[in-house]
């Protein structure tokens, strides 16, 4: 795929133009994506409080007593109105990734990955927590990080 830009004092708003010789599954993804307007700010709540959790600030996102949860880098908890599936899809292009069926973790906070372990892995997060990914999860993520 290439990719061009033109720049246009002239042209008030962007425009994209897609060029291909058919509509493809590649192609088809991306006008999917591109379309997507949902902000990838998520609403988190402390007590009566709304935050605005910016993607680089979530360390991970679990599931724990039927309740979601997102831990951002200085440690605090926020709920989220957001089923686990659907935070998933939110992030999913911003390098979060699914590591086990009750857990989500930004990529660009893990630190360091512990292979020893048989059929699974440790990951540690930036904050010095460890996660671990199930041996469901285990071969997408080796995919993911090319390992």
């Amino acid at each position: 795929m290439q990719i061009k830009i033109q720049i246009d004092s002239a042209c008030a708003e962007p425009e994209l133009v897609i060029r291909a010789a058919a509509v493809t599954e590649e192609v088809q993804a991306l006008i999917a994506r591109l379309s997507d307007a949902r902000s990838s700010t998520i609403a988190g709540f402390a007590g009566d409080t709304v935050h605005l959790l910016q993607p680089d600030e979530i360390l991970r996102i679990y599931a724990q007593q039927q309740k979601v949860y997102a831990q951002t880098l200085d440690g605090n908890l926020y709920a989220l109105r957001l089923r686990l599936y659907e935070a998933e899809e939110r992030l999913m292009p911003l390098r979060f990734v699914r590591i086990s069926h009750s857990e989500i973790v930004n990529l660009r906070r893990v630190k360091r990955l512990d292979l020893s372990l048989s059929g699974t892995i440790c990951m540690e997060l930036s904050n010095g927590m460890t996660a671990f990914v199930s041996r469901r999860y285990v071969a997408k993520i080796k995919e993911i990080l090319g390992i």
